[in-house]
């Protein structure tokens, strides 16, 4: 596969995940794959700056709910209570100055060490870092919607109150079923109390950026039962190209600049490490970050792509000057399609 494709191809599915997770949308707990394929098929939403910036960040979330664009709505009045000095970087149509934004945050980005050079390391750090303030975000705000008796805590009753008793009783495991559900709750409940905490909560809804090695092995045993043509629980090397492969040779070949990824049998000899000619679901965790790319997984590569394409040098780092040569490309919209805008609580 061509570098150019590779990094197109990227950018389309880094870009529509970035702004349509949770995970949830894409049927991490709905019944969808989530997959890069599926994300380029469901092209829905633009790029928003917010991913990348702080600021813009919070001045979306303190607008949400109503119907201003807070960078580009001719009703300005809401700036004013923004609690931040920071709105010295919108000008009076209420735009984002994005050269002055941009010279502001370089050495908040470039600080190990301050050098005068945004590394692949220092940039991944600072999306990271961006990540998980939006999946706390996301977190606070599911749980304010669904702790009904504000507890701090979700049980399976808040989270799912379609459910009969009936259909608990049943316990059925298949997909999105009461049992499946059940289960997934207790991957995340490690105190074993019965009720998720925030914590618990956020893995719970966002299981592809956990650490826990339970929840990826249940995420990897549900994905396995749906590729598995031949039922027998394991991936032979047909049905590992047919539904792993793709996936990870686009990421392999992005990610880290490692060039060219693993043929298909090499890789499969790689993860099968019992050399049995087939994968079980231990094997196969490795390939979770292609199969469920999270808000971790894309915060790379989405740090390998701006790098990628503003170092006019090919030096592997960017300089002020390079940065603000591509200023757009840290902030604009890659995408302009809308079609696809689920609201998180329909599949429930």
């Amino acid at each position: 596969m061509k570098a150019v494709a590779v990094y197109t191809l990227l950018a389309t599915a880094f870009i529509f995940f970035l702004v349509t997770s949770p995970a949830t949308r894409n049927g991490l707990h709905g019944g969808g794959d989530g997959s890069v394929a599926v994300n380029i098929r469901r092209l829905g939403s633009k790029y928003h700056p917010s991913n990348f910036d702080p600021f813009v960040a919070e001045i979306e979330r303190k607008n949400e709910g109503n119907l201003l664009d807070p960078l580009h709505d001719e009703d300005h009045s809401h700036r004013g209570n923004l609690g931040d000095p920071s709105t010295e970087y919108l000008d009076d149509q209420g735009k984002l100055n994005i050269t002055l934004r941009l010279m502001v945050l370089f050495p908040f980005i470039d600080n190990h060490p301050q050098d005068g050079f945004v590394s692949l390391g220092e940039l991944e750090a600072w999306n990271m870092k961006q990540a998980t303030d939006r999946l706390f975000y996301r977190t606070e705000k599911e749980m304010d919607y669904y702790d009904k008796d504000g507890d701090g805590e979700i049980s399976f009753r808040e989270y799912l109150p379609q459910f009969s008793e009936q259909e608990i009783a049943q316990n059925k495991m298949e997909h999105g079923n009461a049992g499946w559900w059940k289960q997934q709750i207790a991957n995340a409940d490690v105190d074993r109390n019965g009720t998720l905490s925030f914590i618990e909560f956020m893995d719970f809804l966002h299981p592809e950026d956990s650490n826990s090695r339970e929840i990826h092995r249940w995420l990897m045993g549900d994905k396995l039962t749906r590729m598995d043509s031949d039922g027998n629980g394991k991936l032979n090397l047909e049905e590992f190209v047919d539904h792993v492969y793709a996936f990870y040779q686009t990421y392999a070949e992005f990610e880290n600049g490692r060039g060219a990824a693993l043929g298909s049998q090499e890789k499969f000899d790689e993860l099968d490490t019992n050399k049995d000619g087939e994968l079980e679901v231990d094997e196969l965790i490795p390939m979770l970050p292609y199969l469920y790319p999270g808000e971790f997984s894309h915060s790379k590569h989405y740090s390998s792509y701006l790098i990628h394409e503003a170092d006019d040098n090919r030096d592997g780092k960017l300089i002020l000057d390079e940065i603000l040569n591509h200023e757009m490309l840290f902030y604009t919209s890659l995408l302009d399609v809308d079609e696809y805008d689920e609201d998180l609580h329909d599949e429930l």
